[in-house]
């Protein structure tokens, strides 16, 4: 077991873990730390607390301080001169004729690197780029493409619920989403009903899924087998929720289905869900970050 503290350097980013030091922290106080990127201040997202060695990446790096005013002021100063950084990197890249849509920029606290992220079809040679920025900021750039799913966190906006996006109020990391998932949860293959804005499946495709599993492993599939009151049947129909079933009987194969509940049929043969090719080829773009 380790004694930690857990830091967000983001919004609604990644939580990572950090030696008190000794120090007892509350949620929502500020720190400065050191990261792989340099000294940082973040804010504390889970307080003085032991965990399990499992979860932890050694070493384990020590608080530096508790952010004092002077802290949070330089870090406010920061906010402006990215601001300004934005604009002057949105020159440059017009000067350089590059096809780059930038995102964000962020400056490190300590003020030696400035960040840009950007997205773009494909590889961008921007060497003379970052020699230009080098030059204007006098300090170290870092240009970092990034994918669709990570420009929607940032930049933030409205799902098709109605809702704010959901990698930008609450989601800290991504969580994998397939085509496979809206399938097994019934959902139209149409890439406009199942992807959100930023042109990717709807990470809230992941939410139930683990329901949807648990109700499919008890739940005959569309075109299986079944046994019913009036003898057997195929699946033509299925409402995983509700458990209703919809059954051609096969001594009246022309008739309207006739339909039952889970509990009342028995399964003789059960049948697959699966993706055909024309499917996959269609909508596997929607599967990329």
């Amino acid at each position: 077991m380790a004694f930690v503290i857990g830091v967000r350097f983001r919004e609604v980013g990644k939580i990572y873990y950090f030696d008190p030091d000794g120090i007892e922290l509350q949620k929502g106080e500020y720190v400065i730390v050191e990261t792989s990127r340099g000294v940082e201040c973040g804010e504390v997202a889970m307080a003085n607390r032991s965990i399990s060695d499992d979860e932890i990446s050694y070493p384990l790096k020590k608080l530096i301080r508790k952010a004092t005013e002077d802290d949070l002021k330089k870090v406010s100063e920061n906010k402006e001169k990215e601001k300004k950084a934005f604009d002057i990197c949105l020159e440059k890249i017009k000067d350089h004729n590059l096809h780059m849509k930038l995102i964000n920029v962020e400056y490190t606290f300590d003020n030696n690197k400035i960040l840009f992220y950007f997205t773009a079809d494909g590889r961008v040679d921007f060497r003379e780029l970052v020699k230009d920025l080098a030059y204007v900021f006098r300090t170290r750039i870092e240009l970092r493409q990034i994918g669709v799913r990570d420009e929607a966190k940032m930049i933030g906006g409205l799902g098709i619920c109605g809702r704010p996006f959901c990698c930008k109020t609450f989601l800290g990391d991504f969580q994998p989403v397939s085509i496979k998932m809206a399938k097994e949860q019934g959902m139209s293959l149409n890439p406009v009903k199942i992807s959100g804005t930023c042109g990717r499946l709807m990470c809230c495709l992941k939410y139930e899924q683990e329901a949807y599993t648990d109700l499919l492993k008890k739940t005959p599939k569309i075109g299986a087998i079944v046994g019913t009151p009036d003898g057997k049947g195929t699946v033509v129909d299925m409402n995983l929720i509700t458990g209703v079933l919809s059954v051609s009987l096969h001594k009246a194969p022309d008739a309207a289905p006739h339909t039952y509940k889970v509990d009342d049929v028995q399964l003789i043969k059960d049948a697959q869900i699966r993706l055909e090719r024309s499917e996959i080829e269609k909508l596997k773009k929607l599967e990329k970050d």
